[in-house]
């Protein structure tokens, strides 16, 4: 854990008191947690697992093998499992 000293104006205040008893929090430090948890994502792109990059190149893989030829519902399906 990282220890802050930081200024506010009382509109952020006031949105930091708002998050801590809208999600029962103890402090405003969870608050401010809370806070980039919900919006931080916007400011900088989430770490992607490597499961998931693991899947993407599976149906990469798959895609180029059968072309782009239609596919039945069924073999759609069968990609995403």
């Amino acid at each position: 854990m990282i220890g802050a000293r930081i200024s506010i104006n009382e509109y952020t205040n006031r949105v930091f008191g708002v998050i801590k008893a809208k999600y029962g929090l103890k402090d405003k430090s969870e608050s401010i947690n809370k806070f980039v948890e919900l919006y931080g994502y916007n400011e900088i792109e989430p770490e992607v697992r490597e499961d998931y990059l693991k899947e993407l190149n599976k149906i990469q893989k798959d895609t180029l093998k059968n072309g782009f030829k239609p596919m039945t519902r069924k073999e759609l399906d069968e990609l995403f499992k």
